[in-house]
C-alpha cells in the first residue's frame, strides 16, 4: 500500500461519536495519522461502500485454528493469531489455562517475546489461582492459592509488564495481598472462577480487582437472598465485565440485557480454545481432553463447557441480532477492551493508533481486514 493513503466511507466509527458517521481515515505505513467526520480535504485514494471500524480486540482467548497459546511451539502461536485475524481480530491477548508454575513460567517466557514483538497484545493468566468449586475446565490438581511471592515471581518472568491480566478468586488465602502484587506489576486483577460472596467481592473491587472474568460463568448465580459476586459486579461502576456472547455460555436474552444495562462496561470476549476457526473434533485445553461437537466445546465425557469456538465477529453479530446497536456492539469489541487493559494504540480509529481496521457489510460480516496498514 502506498503511503499516505486516504480512505473515505459514509459509515465510520470514531471514538468521538456514539454511532457510525460519514468520515475518513488517513494512513501512513502502519499507523493512522489522522481521521475525522465529514468529507476529507483532498480526494480519497479509496472510497468504501462498507462500514469502517477498528480491528477487533480480544482480551481473553486461548487459541484458534487448531492451535493453543499454551504451547512450547512458536508456530502454534502464529496459527492461532492468523485464525482470529481472518475474522477481524487484529489484537489478541493470549490466555493461559491452569498449569504447574514451572510450565506457566515456560509458556509465559515464550509468549512475552511475542508481546514485545507486537504480535500479541499481552498475556492473560486464567489460573492457577481459582476456586476448586468453580474450576470449570481447569485441572483441579494444579489449582493453587495465590501466595504473593509466587505471584510476583511469575509476573516477573514476563518482563516489561507483558502479563496484562490475571484471574483470581478473591476468597482464597493470600488473594488480597496478591491483588496488590498484580497492580504493582501493571497487571489487572480480574475476579473469576470464584465462590466469593457479595461482601468479599466488593472488598476485592475496592482493593483494585476491577476486571471480571466472563460474568455469570464459573461463579455463584445471582440469588435474591444471597446475591453473590454478580450483583457486586453489576452494581459497581468500577467493574468492567467480560461477556461471552455465543448463545451457549450465557442466554442471549440475558447477555443482551446486560449490554443494555451496562452500555459502557461490557467487553465482548471469545474465551476461544483451539477449535475456533477449525472443524469439530478432539482437542486439548491445557492437559485436559476436549470434545467439540456442533461448535460446542466440552470436557471429554462431561457436560462442562471448555472454552468456546467463538470469534469476535460472531459475538458482534450475535449482539446485534438481539437488539444491541451495531456501534455499541463494535465498541464492546474494540475500544472498551483496549481501555480495559490499557492498550493505548489499538481499538480506535484515531491519530496515533495502529492502522488496524475492519470493513463490515450491512449484516455486520467482516468483508475486509486491515492489519498495520495493509489489507489482508
Amino acid at each position: 500500500m502506498e503511503t499516505p493513503v486516504l480512505i473515505a466511507t459514509d459509515r465510520i466509527l470514531l471514538p468521538s461519536h456514539r454511532d457510525f458517521v460519514a468520515g475518513w481515515v488517513e494512513i501512513d505505513g502502519g499507523a493512522i495519522i489522522s481521521a475525522g467526520p465529514g468529507r476529507p480535504l483532498r480526494r480519497p485514494d479509496e472510497v468504501l461502500n462498507l462500514a469502517l471500524a477498528p480491528g477487533y480486540v480480544d482480551v481473553h482467548c486461548h487459541g484458534g485454528g487448531g492451535a493453543a497459546f499454551a504451547t512450547d511451539d512458536p508456530s502454534d502461536v502464529d496459527t492461532a493469531i492468523t485464525a482470529h485475524r481472518a475474522a477481524g481480530t487484529t489484537s489478541v491477548v493470549a490466555s493461559l489455562i491452569t498449569a504447574s508454575i514451572p510450565t506457566l513460567h515456560s509458556q509465559v517466557t515464550l509468549l512475552a517475546g511475542r508481546v514485545r514483538a507486537g504480535d500479541l497484545a499481552g498475556i492473560h493468566l486464567e489460573g492457577p489461582w481459582l476456586a476448586p468449586s468453580f474450576k470449570g475446565a481447569h485441572n483441579p490438581q494444579l489449582l493453587a492459592d495465590p501466595i504473593p511471592d509466587t505471584v510476583a515471581a511469575l509476573l516477573a518472568a514476563a518482563a516489561g509488564g507483558t502479563i496484562r491480566m490475571a484471574t483470581i478468586a478473591p476468597e482464597l488465602p493470600g488473594a488480597m495481598e496478591a491483588i496488590q502484587v498484580m497492580l504493582a506489576s501493571n497487571c489487572l486483577p480480574a475476579i473469576g472462577h470464584t465462590a466469593a460472596d457479595y461482601a468479599t467481592t466488593k472488598q476485592a473491587i475496592e482493593a483494585g480487582a476491577t476486571g471480571v472474568t466472563h460474568i455469570f460463568n464459573a461463579m455463584p448465580a445471582l440469588g435474591h437472598r444471597d446475591p453473590g459476586p454478580v450483583l457486586a459486579f453489576l452494581d459497581d461502576p468500577r467493574a468492567t465485565v467480560e461477556l461471552i456472547f455465543d448463545g451457549i455460555h450465557v442466554s442471549p436474552e440475558l447477555a443482551a440485557y446486560v449490554m443494555r444495562m451496562l452500555p459502557d462496561r461490557v467487553v465482548l470476549i471469545t474465551d476461544a480454545m483451539a477449535a475456533a476457526g477449525a472443524p469439530d473434533g478432539d482437542y486439548m485445553l491445557g492437559d485436559l481432553p476436549v470434545e467439540v461437537s456442533d461448535r460446542v466445546a466440552r470436557l471429554a465425557g462431561l457436560d462442562t463447557i471448555a472454552g468456546s469456538t467463538l470469534t469476535l465477529d460472531r459475538a458482534v453479530r450475535n449482539a446485534v441480532a438481539y437488539g444491541i446497536p451495531l456501534a455499541q456492539a463494535v465498541r464492546s469489541a474494540t475500544i472498551f477492551p483496549a481501555e480495559y487493559l490499557s492498550l493505548h494504540n489499538v481499538g480506535r480509529v484515531a491519530a496515533g493508533a495502529r492502522a488496524d481496521l475492519v470493513a463490515l457489510d450491512d449484516d455486520a460480516n467482516v468483508a475486509r481486514v486491515m492489519y498495520r496498514g495493509t489489507w489482508q
